[in-house]
Order: C-alpha cells, then structure tokens, then sequence
C-alpha cells in the first residue's frame, strides 16, 4: 500500500519505521534510455547540488534567535497556528527563496529546500533554549558545579529534571571553548554555532505527485519510484527536467501491508541511497499490568547484563533462570585505539595548520590535506563501529526479552552514568560508550514486538543486596574474599554472592515492577520513563530467593534394591586413547579436551564459564590486536529459557 491510511485493530498503535534501499538503475521516460547507476548517480547529484544551493541561502539569511523564536512559536504575525509541514510554515512567514540566474526549477524543488531549511531552524530551538539556560546560571566553577548551581540550570533549561548531565556539560564546555577563544561570553548559540553544514539529498516527502510517486508493485518486495530529474547541471527550462523510473527493491523488513512513504534520496559511495519510511501496526506497549520484566544493567567491558523477573499475584519477585552477559571487550578496544589515533592526527593537523598560516603555496599544505581526509576516513570507522555496537546490543537484549515472554524492559537511566573522579582511563573509556545510542535502537526494535522500554533511577542497584536490600560488601572475585574489589558482590544478612552487574539487573527489574503504576510518558519524545522511588513501594523490590532443595531420606528402612533396577550408569563405550604422541589415559569430561596439545582461541579469552577470577597475566584480546571482524569480539549469552525454574545460585549467566 501507497499513501493510504493504515487500518488499526483493538490494542494495536502505527508505527513508523525506515529502511534503507538503493537505486541501482532507471530509465528516461522521455526518450526510453536505460541510465546506469553512474549517470543516475550524477542527475540525482544535479538535483541535490540546486536544493543544498538555496537551503544554504535561507539558513544564512534566517540563522539567528529571532527567526528561529518566530519557527518555533508556532504562530505567524497575524495570531494564526503554523502548519506543521516545515515548507508551509516557512511560506506562511514570508521566508521565500530562489534558484540561481538563469536556473529553471519547478516549484517542488523549493518546496523541499524549504522542508531542510524549516527542519534545521526548528532544530535549533532546543539547543538555544539549553545555551541560554546555562548562560543565565553559569557556575562559579565551570569544570564542577556545586548541588545547588544543578538545581538551578535545570530549572532554567527546558526538561531540565530529565536531561542527562552529560548534555549540560558539554554545553558548558562549548561555552568555555568560546571564552578562551575570544575573551567574552557569548550572547546565545548561534555564536557559539555556526550556521550548520548542508546535506546533498533529496526530501521527497515534501512533494506530490507533481514531482514524484511510488507504487508498489505486485510482487511485495518491489516497488517503482519515478520523480523528476535534471538532464543538465544548469536546467534553463522545463524542458530540461524528465521523468526517470526507478525499479527498487524493498528490503525483507518492511512488511506486505505496510504503508510505504516517498523516500530521501542522498549519494554515499557512489550510489544513489534511499531512506524509505513505512508504517505499519504494531502492539500496543503498556505503562503498567507487567508479570514479566526484563532488568538491564550497564557496565564498561561487559556492556549489558540482563535477566527476566516475575512478579506473583502475591506480590512476591522471583528470577527466571540466571541471566546472561554482552561483552564487547575486543570492540572497547578497538574503539579505544581508534580514538587514540584521532587524537593524533587532530593534534599533527594542528600544528601544520599553525605552521601553514594561510599561505596556499606551503610546502605543508599537501599534507596537512590528507591528513584532513584520514580524520575522516578515522571518524567513519569510529562511527560504523559505535553503530554496529548499538545494534547487536540492543538486538540481543530485545531477543532476551522476547525469548523471556517479557512485556517491559527496565533500564537503567543514563543521567546519572557520567565518568569522574575514577582516572583518566577510566572516565575516557566511560564516555566513549554509546549507550544513548543503545537506548534508541533498543526502543526501535522492541516497539516492533510490542514490549515497553523503561529508563529507571540507578540509585543504589549495585550497592543494595537484591534479596534483602542491605549494603553489599564488594571484592575482587569469589576466591579471594579478602582483596578488595568491585566486580563480586556479597551479603552479610541473607548471605546471596554474585557478579556485581548481576545483583544490579534483579534490582533494576524489582524496582521496576514495583513502581510500574508510576511511569509516565514524555509528550515530547514518547518515551517512558519512571522518575523517582518512593520508600514504601521499595520496601517490597525484592527478589525472593528459591526454595532450598529437600534432600530425600536415605536412612537404611529396608532391603537394597536389586541393582538390576538401578539406572545404568554413564560408562565409556570405548576405550582410552593410546596414542604415544599424546597423554594417555581416561579422558575427564570438561570444556576443552586436555590431551589437545594447543587449545582453541577461544579459551584463551577467559570467558569461560568455571573462569571466576580476573586474569592477571596481561591478557589482551586478541582480535582486536590484529584488527579482527566485529563478531568474534562481541560475546554475548544466547538465550536458554528452556527450564522456568529461578536460578539464583550462580551470579553470572553461561558464556558462549
């Protein structure tokens, strides 16, 4: 379906999504010419290079606070309500713009520079309203605000109570980067801004048939695109603009009866890229009514810990299995190494920059722009990985969730996950994570199964014991009680010991049961989250520790039974090896054969699951030493729900 509404049933919600598709080919309407994917790629460029051109002329001449307080009232010079189309608000106020001399566009080409510029400007509101909230409270101390200077930027800022304090001090920051630049404050964000860079793509959206449309053709994985292109870089006339249809391919995730969108054309690689936006019906997430939940923790080399929990109509809390692990260690370290090599080469840019000094004709000019171009080159490889992370993280945690039957997910809020005071390595790796990023994408794939994702406070998870709610003792590891540590918690009242992240995910899915009734939906942004604890509802987040085990009565009250009714035991069928090369002997039954004379690379990671002590031999994972693939550094505990029986005897969750 095409442009159509979408048809919802009882306890269904629509669901807008993307996927991204790629014109390979097309042909000219007009004079039935097949255009390869070079010359699609180039008149898709012409038509992108005339919208960038007068978007640049609108941001330029409307990039200031008055304009934008204007966009973002939502009201035009006569009291009326601005339409919610960014291209029609901007023409209600007056903010016209035309193509170059002699250049030949239809009507439809400014609508959507229009729509980018009217997108931009409305950007900007929140981020000038969040400059000028620090501004009006700027701290005595700008590298560390007292108690009582948070309170009042956040009662300046827009959703101040619910912003992480990471976004504050960033902006603060920025601030003082200008300070020491130029020897003043700046007056509001559009100082601190410039006007922002333009992006070479098409928003069709913004059109009509006119310009553009999409069918969807018999076959479900198929659609045809046609729009409107230029025939030269400089079109003089109508006359200049054809037709051209675009087979393309819709990728398996967008469903039979979805409604597909007109896409955003842009050029990566070569290639003509299309966003394609459909919507479709998905359950209904609710706030409240859980009995399954699915509590994730944070943590720096083992990323996500998560584990479901139920909660009986008795009010009582118990876990379902032991819960399970996502560590991306090797990937950390890529990230890190790959960070370290940006430093450097922003740092060797610098000072060829200050060695060049504005002359064209230096000998350093040559390379001070490759360097340019292997920063970026450096940054898209930062940003791949950060992505691929976001998204094999936030999919082993939904299919968690999934596989659990859970209806919610409890994770922990990030504003309090800012890095401090615990070393420089330390803070560095901590906000290198991209856990912001795990959020969206996890919100993203759990809205697709109907399942809630709500952000929880932190307070206190890792400290309490989960059973009982009593201060943890924390050590080093299980074996070596005494040496102080953080990684294995244990309790002094109710006696449960487990891995630190562990204890945390049963207490981040207690306290969210717990509170359920007090989650509350952002208008703006549609996410849930619940805010504060209340003691008395606390007092029950606790999980209930199985039953003991009652061992049956072996005393001697009658005869032995025959031993042909005993269950045979579990003998070798086949006898041991007598190879002269290898140990001979009984084999004993383990994880890895031990008459192997090399073991596998993967046990030399540590990660197995009678491995309880951290290595201090220097381990360094290997993969990422010698830039190995994405996979074989992220590890992660598949799901095994199969046995519905709460394991709390172990604290950490079988390894893959």
């Amino acid at each position: 379906m095409v442009g159509r509404k979408l048809p919802l049933s009882e306890g269904e919600t629509a669901r807008t999504a993307c996927a991204r598709g790629l014109l390979r080919a097309a042909i000219d309407e007009k004079t039935g010419e097949v255009l390869s994917a070079g010359v699609l790629v180039e008149r898709v460029g012409w038509a992108a290079d005339l919208v960038s051109g007068m978007v640049a002329a609108l941001l330029a001449e409307h990039w200031n606070a008055a304009d934008v307080d204007v966009l973002a009232g939502g009201e035009d010079a006569g009291g009326r309500k601005l339409p919610s189309n960014a291209w029609m608000a901007l023409r209600r106020l007056g903010w016209t713009v035309v193509p170059a001399e002699g250049i030949r566009v239809n009507d439809r080409i400014v609508r959507m520079a229009q729509e980018t510029a009217g997108r931009t400007l409305r950007s900007a509101k929140g981020r000038a309203d969040l400059t000028a909230g620090v501004l009006a409270t700027w701290p005595a101390d700008s590298a560390r605000r007292t108690a009582q200077e948070w309170d009042a930027v956040r009662e300046a800022v827009p959703g101040g109570p619910s912003l992480p304090s990471s976004v504050i001090n960033s902006r603060t920051r920025q601030i003082v980067a200008f300070v020491n630049k130029h020897g003043r404050m700046p007056v509001d964000v559009f100082e601190v801004e410039a006007v922002p860079r333009i992006a070479r793509m098409l928003l069709l959206s913004a059109c009509d048939g006119q310009q553009a449309t999409l069918e969807r053709a018999d076959d479900p994985g198929r659609a045809l695109l046609r729009l409107q292109l230029p025939s030269r870089p400089d079109p003089r006339s109508y006359a200049d603009w054809t037709w051209v249809a675009c087979p393309l391919a819709l990728p398996p995730t967008v469903p039979a009866n979805a409604v597909v969108h007109l896409p955003t054309l842009r050029i990566r690689q070569g290639r003509v890229r299309a966003d394609l936006a459909y919507t479709h019906a998905v359950p209904k997430p609710r706030r409240s009514g859980h009995t399954v939940a699915l509590g994730v923790d944070w943590g720096l080399n083992t990323l996500l810990s998560a584990g479901a929990a139920r909660l009986h109509n008795d009010g009582t809390i118990t876990t379902l299995g032991g819960g399970g692990m996502f560590r991306a260690a090797g990937v950390l370290a890529k990230q890190h190494r790959l960070r370290r090599l940006s430093e450097h080469l922003h740092t060797k840019t610098d000072h060829y920059h200050q060695l060049i000094s504005g002359t064209e004709q230096h000998a350093l000019t040559g390379k001070h722009a490759v360097l340019a171009d292997e920063i970026r080159h450096v940054s898209a490889r930062r940003s791949n990985l950060n992505d691929a992370l976001a998204r094999a993280a936030a999919r082993w945690a939904v299919d968690q969730a999934i596989t659990a039957g859970a209806s919610v997910i409890y994770v922990e809020d990030l504003r309090s996950m800012e890095a401090r005071g615990m070393g420089r390595t330390h803070n560095t790796r901590m906000s290198q994570a991209v856990r912001g990023r795990i959020v969206d994408r996890m919100r993203h794939l759990a809205a697709e199964a109907g399942i809630a994702v709500v952000t929880v406070p932190a307070r206190n998870t890792s400290k309490h014991c989960p059973q009982c709610l009593v201060p943890l003792r924390h050590r080093k590891a299980p074996d070596r009680p005494t040496t102080p540590g953080w990684k294995w918690a244990l309790c002094g009242s109710c006696g449960w010991q487990g891995d630190r992240d562990q204890g945390a995910w049963r207490r981040i899915a207690a306290r969210g049961l717990t509170h359920q009734t007090k989650t509350v939906t952002d208008r703006t942004s549609a996410d849930m989250t619940i805010r504060s604890v209340t003691e008395k509802l606390e007092t029950g987040a606790v999980i209930t520790p199985p039953a003991p085990k009652t061992s049956r009565d072996r005393s001697k009250t009658g005869p032995t039974r025959p031993r042909s009714t005993r269950p045979t035991p579990r003998r070798r069928r086949t006898p041991s090896p007598t190879r002269p090369i290898r140990p001979a002997g009984q084999r004993p039954e383990g994880h890895a054969p031990t008459d192997w004379t090399r073991l596998p690379r993967a046990a030399h990671r540590h990660q197995g699951v009678t491995t309880i002590s951290t290595p201090t031999t220097g381990h360094r994972p290997q993969g990422a030493a010698l830039g190995a693939g994405f996979h074989l550094h992220a590890h992660a505990t598949p799901p095994r729900w199969a046995d519905p029986m709460p394991d709390t005897t172990s604290g950490m969750g079988s390894l893959s």
